[in-house]
């Protein structure tokens, strides 16, 4: 059997093999299913072949491929695909910043978001909050030796009158934790490290993402508007970590959940933080995407606008 050989895509000074299986990887984070994604990148592979190409530009083999996945997906998935290439070209470090109430799926969702950007890093704000306890005593700092929908049980001075003792506690620990998210972007943005940072803290008003020069900041919630549908995750999570996480602990305390998710969102809408309602898993995934896609390509043109000489504008 002939050896096939390899199709050489080059570009200045580089030239790397045609890879099917990083094509479909590509294709994987547009939205598409694993199946439909190696299909994809084989009739591109094939299309080439058939042509006799030894050889490919990248801006060819961009447009090839934007063309084969608009015809064999859609041109939604295409339009992703480009913008999420344009995203890789950045050379500043991406933060995801995946916020929301205990339940709403944030873990699940981060995580497929991190994949879906080729990112490895992910970080919870309560990692963060458990770090902490292993620098402050209880003592001196109780709010975060509470759940956060317990924070009130932490907190040390007397509740002003007709506030609610639940919220006022919640924000005396997201405080605390915001302080370690800081440091946590700060330290991403100075090695160009992208990340995805989740978590109940990640609170509208608390994080300014316009102060991080060197890296962009996408802060995001998740909520879920059917409260039946919400208490249904946690049940579903008891059972996906064998009972680590029971049930009837966040059944118990469903009413304290659902008013700070209300807090938080409410806090979004006041301050111009997009809300995604999760309903359907690869759904809220893709809108997420497009979100954080959009943003970013947003920040960078309008940088690059700031950066226009007034001399150019002819000003």
């Amino acid at each position: 059997m002939s050896r096939i050989e390899p199709i050489i895509i080059k570009d200045e000074r580089h030239g790397l093999p045609y890879s099917k299986g990083l094509t479909a990887q590509a294709f994987t984070a547009a939205g598409l299913s694993p199946a439909r994604a190696y299909l994809a990148a084989q009739s591109l592979q094939d299309e080439m072949r058939a042509e006799g190409l030894r050889e490919i530009g990248l801006e060819d083999l961009q447009q090839r491929t934007v063309r084969v996945l608009s015809e064999q997906a859609g041109v939604d998935y295409a339009r992703r695909f480009e913008k999420l290439q344009e995203i890789g070209r950045f050379d500043r470090a991406l933060v995801v910043l995946v916020g929301g109430t205990t339940g709403v799926g944030k873990s699940t969702i981060a995580t497929e978001v991190a994949h879906r950007l080729g990112i490895t890093r992910i970080v919870s704000t309560d990692s963060i909050r458990e770090v902490m306890r292993g620098i402050f005593a209880r003592d001196l700092m109780p709010a975060i030796y509470e759940s956060s929908f317990n924070a009130w049980r932490g907190l040390r001075v007397p509740v002003p009158h007709g506030a609610n003792p639940v919220i006022v506690g919640f924000r005396e620990q997201t405080a605390v934790v915001s302080t370690g998210i800081k440091s946590l972007i700060e330290r991403a943005a100075v090695e160009g490290v992208s990340m995805v940072i989740e978590g109940v803290h990640l609170v509208p008003g608390y994080i300014d993402p316009s102060q991080f020069k060197n890296a962009s900041v996408v802060q995001l919630l998740i909520g879920v508007e059917d409260e039946e549908a919400h208490r249904s995750h946690f049940y579903i999570r008891e059972i996906q970590t064998d009972g680590m996480r029971p049930f009837e602990k966040y059944r118990a305390n469903f009413g304290n959940i659902r008013l700070l998710g209300n807090y938080i969102e409410d806090l979004a809408v006041e301050r111009g933080i997009p809300v995604v309602y999760s309903h359907q898993l690869d759904r809220t995934v893709a809108e997420v995407l497009e979100l954080v896609v959009n943003t970013v390509i947003r920040e960078d043109e309008e940088s690059a606008d700031s950066r226009v000489q007034p001399a150019e504008r002819g000003e």
